[in-house]
């Protein structure tokens, strides 16, 4: 027997709580949220510096890897991905970027039609609370809270903004707002010294309402189509096999690796990997995991010559000591993520918004929470973002429990690699402005020469880190276009009563970190499920002025001094 339920969302990640409040607001509607992990609470969840232990636990991350890398040197990169509820907003670096205003009428340009930034801002502001309230581009009372931590204390946070400002590229008091391009204070998803993950911001407040069903440990493996319309899903909980039918709608939000891969396994997908992996076509649609799009990153690193860094309160006494003061009281080093200073720049003359993104740290610190050296330091992440690489998900079998093929193809056109030698060269030029004079000691890497193309190509492939944002594997678009995945209304083209809402509808990546676009795009969708009127908003943009002749702010394009180039200081 089946329960059968007006809506079933199928994944309670970033998107999927969000749509669980949106959808079950209206009493007379049922709504079933299905999550393959569990509850997602636990103190190092909620905790915002000790982001990197769920990361690290198969208990909050599927622990996906890709294939080898052919542009990385053969390298399998690690593709973290949440794993219960809040889904990656419980395991990321809660860093809030919407991406720039040019972003999404770029994805209303690629065929997303009503996805521009006028249309997307209000839902921006509706998901938002943020420290210092609402204006015209921030909202004030939504269920997402936002903050700039401890408010940028340590000084090498103003030292690394003002670096970037005597580089030539200004200053900016709130790059989700008017403004992106320039230096200025980071925001993450932290309210009260606490991870605003969603299921703390948008589940667990109405976990109450009758019409609501949260079933965790729920394992999908397909949803079954009759005549082209999707009918029930089927999902696996504790070893048996449960069905559960809709009255209207499936509305998958699995994020950007689960959404295809189980789209695949429904039979709905390219003829061909449905085929090989075992799979009757039920409906053919070529572009079902491809596209798929990432970010990458590096870190620039430097020894500090004051001993003011993070890297003091790593010994287990200095991380006891910030754990009881953060259990007691939510405040102090453990209430932040640490990042509370960026930049956003312009790769060359000619390109109209940012495509390299930074995230300053006090500290020089591994992905796992340990030193990266003894002794103090501080580091950039940095990388272009707008890349021009494609790759794809693909399932191997129909078997759920199998991991799907992916492949990021990183690197794989000359382009990629050309910004990246740039924004190098950019970064180095940037770390060595006077701001940081009495901070800055030797460079620990790339601490190679700039000038030598090949020199750096390598030291990308041996270094460079997925910065966890693929997307794009389901894109929307038009219906005149082959691989287009869902039509503006997020439907998947060609089955009714079936939708995907999450990171791999995007049609291209922003310039930016994806939870914060990913919640947006999950709240214009509620409302466009609901038939809502749809908000717009007439805030304006800000874009650099002689930006087609000038890669820096008000000023000429100029060629980096190349002594510093060929060594680092």
């Amino acid at each position: 027997m089946s329960e059968v339920f007006d809506y079933i969302i199928v994944g309670g990640g970033s998107a999927g709580c969000v749509l669980a409040n949106r959808l079950s607001q209206d009493p007379a509607t049922t709504v079933l949220l299905l999550e393959a992990g569990g509850n997602g609470r636990s103190l190092f969840v909620d905790m915002p510096t000790a982001f990197s232990i769920p990361m690290a636990s198969k208990v909050f991350n599927w622990g996906y890897y890709s294939e080898p890398e052919p542009a990385l040197d053969g390298r399998p990169m690690d593709v973290a991905r949440g794993r219960g509820l809040g889904g990656s907003s419980a395991i990321n670096g809660m860093v809030y970027v919407r991406g720039h205003a040019r972003d999404f009428d770029e994805w209303e340009s690629l065929g997303a039609t009503g996805w521009n930034y006028h249309s997307c801002l209000p839902y921006f502001q509706r998901a938002e609370c943020w420290m210092h309230g609402g204006d015209a581009y921030r909202g004030g009372d939504g269920p997402l809270g936002t903050s700039n931590g401890n408010n940028r204390r340590n000084p090498l946070y103003q030292a690394f903004i003002e670096a970037g400002e005597e580089a030539g590229y200004g200053l900016t008091d709130d790059y989700n707002g008017y403004r992106q391009e320039g230096f200025g204070p980071m925001h993450m998803t932290v309210k009260g010294g606490v991870r605003s993950s969603t299921r703390r911001s948008y589940l667990e407040p109405i976990l109450h309402r009758s019409n609501l069903t949260v079933i965790t440990g729920a394992q999908v493996d397909r949803i079954v189509l009759q005549q082209g319309v999707a009918k029930r899903v089927i999902y696996k909980k504790a070893g048996k096999v449960r069905f559960a039918s809709i009255r209207r709608e499936v509305v998958l939000s699995a994020g950007s690796i689960g959404s295809p891969s189980i789209l695949q396994r429904s039979g709905i997908g390219p003829a061909k990997v449905l085929r090989d992996a075992g799979v009757d076509v039920v409906h053919e649609l070529p572009g079902v995991g491809e596209n798929l799009t990432d970010h990458l990153e590096v870190y620039f690193q430097y020894r500090c010559t004051q001993p003011i860094t993070i890297n003091g309160h790593l010994n287990p006494w200095g991380k006891f000591k910030i754990g009881v003061q953060w259990i007691l009281t939510k405040t102090g080093l453990g209430a932040s993520n640490h990042f509370e200073s960026c930049g956003f720049i312009r790769t060359r003359a000619g390109v109209e918004w940012p495509d390299i993104q930074y995230h300053f740290l006090p500290g020089a610190i591994r992905y796992d929470g340990n030193a990266a050296f003894n002794g103090h330091g501080f580091q950039v992440h940095v990388g272009p973002n707008k890349p021009d690489s494609r790759g794809h998900v693909r399932i191997r079998s129909k078997d759920p429990a199998n991991a799907p093929e992916i492949v990021f193809n990183y690197l794989a056109t000359e382009k990629d690699r050309e910004d990246w030698r740039i924004c190098l060269r950019l970064t180095r030029e940037i770390l060595c402005q006077p701001a940081l004079d009495e901070f800055r000691g030797d460079e620990i890497q790339p601490s190679i020469d700039l000038s030598d193309d090949n020199a750096v190509d390598a030291w990308v492939r041996a270094n460079v880190e997925t910065a966890y944002h693929p997307s794009c594997s389901c894109r929307m678009g038009a219906d005149e276009d082959a691989m287009a995945v869902v039509d503006p209304e997020c439907q998947v083209r060609g089955v009714s009563g079936l939708r995907v809402v999450d990171s791999s509808i995007f049609p291209s990546i922003p310039n930016g970190n994806l939870n914060a676009p990913t919640i947006m795009l999950a709240e214009r969708a509620a409302a466009l499920i609901r038939g809502e009127s749809m908000e717009i908003s007439d805030a304006a943009t800000w874009i650099a002025e002689g930006w087609e002749t000038s890669q820096r702010i008000g000023e000429p394009a100029r060629p980096l001094d190349e002594d510093l180039l060929r060594s680092a200081p």
